[in-house]
């Protein structure tokens, strides 16, 4: 998620290459909105960010400010209704929106669309089943509000993970929920100003960090500068994943180098799980980092025993199980020499469904690997994310309800070994009150509604979904 406002610079390519150095946090869409002043335009389609998008099609997205998008669906399927940016109406205009994060109470929302703004119901047949969609249509203002104003009283309706980049016509904002759980970070341009979901895509566009954009705060930036309002005290409880695999190794969460984080993890993973062997060799490309800390503080040897091709896709957010298994033999590849007849440790950041840790093995031992013992620089992964991760369902976490020496066997390592919780939040030099960490503790900072009333496919099917956003134009690629 990338937001430019930068009058006499190429605001379209700012965002492109922006959108370039996030591709990692979504890889099934990608979209840009433009405005001159007095129009909104959109592009966007399905796929990575250099397949969408075309010289030509940048070079018609003319204006001072720009939001883009690369989705990764949590909620709503996969489709091109659902490539975001979202564009509506406003009581002055028009409001782009581009989201990442998951709302938590999203059948409230609805709710109240229906009751605030019936008049939308035969606007609308676009299926969008996105919560991102919910918002968008709640942004509706009265004739006497402006965008700004709604926003204000909308924001804190809301509950769940949220960072939201939108625009109208001159005027381009930035909000983050109270609990903080994703990163967005706000920087500065000679001639403007970025704001991003990691610092990675200010280096990019060589945009100077200024800081993060704080829990419960929505900015507004046009012609008169920048100016900053609080919707909700603060609650920090950022997602600790970011540290151990979401974010780009070269991005700063919180005032903490991603990189140097799951180097220490690698540290302390060697502390907690020695063992006697040749070699230590990564996961390629995530688990690098901490077997980089696992070689440097065990004195065991760093090797490359793997080659990953860099243009297969992650493998845990692939859109179904048969995609991820066939995915896994794309994504590594052995390196026989170097691997043949040594004693390996194999370091990932985590083990999530397992099925590359279970390809990985075998073809390690097929290279010829005398041992391979595996270790992980998180603690098991036993329960799902709902702010913004698609972990799925429990029944399809491998740790759920199996004991260390269980999942040992069954991803068939000679042995496994997990970093602690502890070992992982010190890591990250960040209080453990201030972080999020369900996914391996089950404790939600943010309550969860009754199960019905969640989930990826929440709107999937309503017939309502269709009523949700209020798009102008064709419904083509561009609008």
């Amino acid at each position: 998620m990338f937001g430019v406002w930068a009058p006499g610079e190429e605001v379209s390519k700012l965002t492109y290459f922006g959108l370039y150095a996030l591709q990692h946090r979504g890889q099934e869409s990608a979209g840009i909105a433009t405005s001159d002043g007095s129009k909104i335009l959109v592009y966007k389609d399905m796929g990575l960010v250099s397949q969408v998008f075309t010289e030509s099609a940048l070079n018609t997205l003319v204006g001072h400010l720009a939001v883009g998008h690369t989705r990764y669906s949590t909620t709503g399927s996969s489709s091109w209704q659902n490539a975001q940016p979202t564009l509506g109406r406003t009581a002055g205009g028009t409001v782009a929106l581009g989201h990442n994060g998951n709302l938590t109470n999203t059948v409230e929302l609805l709710n109240l669309v229906r009751e605030r703004h019936p008049e939308l119901d035969g606007e609308i047949a676009r299926g969008n089943t996105t919560d991102t969609a919910v918002v968008t249509a709640l942004l509706t203002g009265d004739l006497d509000r402006t965008l700004e104003a709604t926003a204000m009283e909308v924001l804190p309706l809301l509950q769940g993970a949220f960072c939201f980049v939108f625009m109208d016509e001159t005027t381009l904002y930035a909000a983050r929920d109270p609990q903080g759980v994703r990163p967005l970070v706000l920087g500065r341009l000679e001639r403007g100003w970025v704001v991003a979901s990691e610092t990675a895509a200010l280096d990019i566009v060589g945009a100077a960090f200024v800081r993060e954009v704080e829990p419960g705060e929505l900015i507004a930036i046009d012609e008169n500068g920048l100016r900053s309002q609080r919707f909700a005290p603060e609650k920090r409880a950022g997602c600790v994943f970011e540290y151990v695999y979401l974010a780009r190794p070269d991005t700063t969460i919180a005032g903490r180098g991603v990189h140097e984080a799951r180097v220490e993890m690698g540290r302390r993973l060697a502390a907690e799980h020695p063992v006697q062997a040749d070699l230590v060799i990564p996961t390629p490309e995530s688990g690098t980092p901490a077997a980089i800390g696992y070689a440097e503080a065990s004195g065991i040897p760093y090797g490359q025993g793997l080659v990953k091709n860099a243009y297969v896709g992650r493998t845990f957010i692939q859109p179904s199980q048969t995609i991820r298994q066939r995915g896994i033999k794309l994504k590594l590849n052995p390196l026989r020499d170097v691997i043949k007849g040594k004693r390996l440790i194999v370091v990932d950041d985590s083990i999530v469904r397992g099925n590359t840790q279970r390809a990985l093995v075998a073809m390690l031992r097929e290279a010829g690997a005398a041992e391979v013992h595996v270790r992980i620089s998180s603690p098991p992964i036993t329960w799902p994310c709902f702010y913004g991760i698609d972990f799925a369902s429990r029944a399809e976490l491998l740790a759920t309800g199996l004991t260390n020496d269980e999942i040992c066997q069954t991803i068939g390592a000679d042995s496994l070994g997990y970093l602690s919780e502890d070992g992982m939040i010190a890591s990250t030099e960040q209080p453990r009150s201030s972080l999020c960490t369900a996914c391996f503790t089950g404790k939600y900072p943010i309550p969860l509604p009754e199960a019905h009333l969640i989930g990826k496919n929440l709107l999937e099917g309503d017939q309502t979904a269709r009523e949700l956003t209020p798009v102008f134009g064709d419904p083509g690629r561009q609008e």
